[in-house]
């Protein structure tokens, strides 16, 4: 972010971008290069993804790494782009909203404009708690961050599949009371119930790509505003390696290496 922007123009663009009738497609990065890379391709936001920085700095996904190890991955995503850059923080990394409301300022501070916040197997009268100390907090030093607020519904199967759709919006109305600015709802995927939980629940709805999800321009008619990559942006990176590096080991041959190395942007000229 460059020091004439303010985190509160830079939010108030990010906000922008998930106005009715848009939508907002997000690669996900990990890191300055690849932050500079989705910037270059032409997206107009940037998230992490707390998997690939977890993975990138030798950790397991899952709360496993040091909150100050997800803000270093965001300074150095703000260092190097002029977009609004909003970082996955998992459950917050800690239990205690207090704690959370600590980290999601300090990413303020930092020039940060959005969290992503999951409830994961907690109750969710947690990620409430959490939620509402955030937006306190934020109002305490004038100022404020988009709250993408996460139910892993159907990502953990936490309910039925003949609730899931039910207890997905029921969470989405109990995050929006909270004070959250969006929901992400991962491993939705029927347009039917994608449709449902937009009607539903009056703010922007994320979903998350895999395989077998609809088009960009389907999931936008279905009243979706947002579409995330989360880690698989990695995944694609790591597994084009992973198969570059086998080759050259067990066969002698560098094939895989020359079949994507060519496609890599020329990060000395991006960050220079």
């Amino acid at each position: 972010m460059t020091t004439s922007t303010t985190q509160s123009d830079q939010l108030a663009r990010f906000r922008a971008l998930h106005a009715p009738g848009n939508m907002l497609v997000l690669p996900n990065a990990w890191d300055g290069a690849s932050a500079v890379l989705a910037e270059a391709a032409g997206a107009k936001a940037i998230a992490t993804s707390s998997a690939a920085v977890a993975w990138a700095n030798g950790y397991a996904d899952g709360e496993a790494m040091p909150p100050e190890v997800a803000r270093q991955a965001a300074r150095a995503v703000l260092r190097v782009t002029r977009l609004p850059v909003t970082v996955d923080s998992e459950a917050g990394y800690s239990a205690d909203p207090a704690a959370v409301a600590a980290h999601v300022t300090a990413l303020i501070g930092i020039g940060a404009v959005g969290i992503n916040l999951e409830d994961g197997r907690e109750p969710p009268e947690l990620l409430v708690a959490k939620i509402e100390a955030i937006k306190a907090a934020a109002r305490a030093k004038g100022a404020d961050i988009f709250v993408n607020a996460r139910a892993d519904v159907y990502l953990a199967n936490l309910v039925p599949d003949d609730a899931k759709l039910r207890e997905t919006i029921r969470r989405g109305l109990l995050y929006r009371d909270a004070g959250a600015d969006g929901y992400f709802a991962p491993f939705i995927k029927d347009l039917s119930d994608i449709r449902a939980v937009a009607d539903a629940v009056p703010l922007p709805l994320n979903v998350l790509m895999m395989k077998g999800l609809s088009p960009v321009a389907d999931l936008k008619a279905a009243g979706a505003r947002r579409v995330s990559a989360g880690a698989l942006t990695a995944r694609a990176a790591y597994g084009a390696a992973a198969r570059a590096v086998k080759m050259a080991l067990e066969e002698g041959r560098y094939d895989a290496i020359y079949a994507t190395s060519g496609d890599c942007p020329d990060f000395n000229r991006l960050l220079g």
